[in-house]
């Protein structure tokens, strides 16, 4: 039964990322949401690159934030990650929500990369 549902899985996922493609101009948010962390980052499909990351791993992150699954966490990595994109002039991007609901951690990434000026 397992195989069969991680087959299924794979088959939403292919599905929901068909219509979900990064470019140079407009790269792909992805978000990544574990239970203790959370993983954002700005992907160019075309070329198969990432331009830009931002996690609560990072050190720079880690002196701000007191729990790292927190929704607070969640909105300093997309703040974190809406200024290395600006540095990299890039203002436009395509959300990538990985196939869960716009939601709690995930809605708070959005929100703080909006804050820093990027545009969905």
């Amino acid at each position: 039964m397992k195989k069969k549902i991680k087959k299924v899985y794979l088959q939403q996922k292919k599905r929901y990322l068909k219509k979900i493609v990064g470019t140079i101009e407009k790269p792909r948010l992805s978000v990544f949401r574990s239970h203790k962390h959370i993983y954002a980052q700005l992907i160019d499909d075309k070329n198969g690159n990432t331009l830009a990351f931002s996690s609560t791993l990072d050190s720079t992150l880690n002196k701000t934030i007191v729990s790292t699954s927190t929704s607070e966490a969640a909105k300093y990595v997309g703040e974190d990650l809406g200024k290395k994109a600006l540095v990299k002039n890039i203002s436009y991007v395509v959300f990538d929500r990985g196939n869960r609901p716009y939601h709690g951690r995930i809605q708070k990434v959005a929100e703080g990369a909006r804050q820093e000026g990027l545009l969905f």
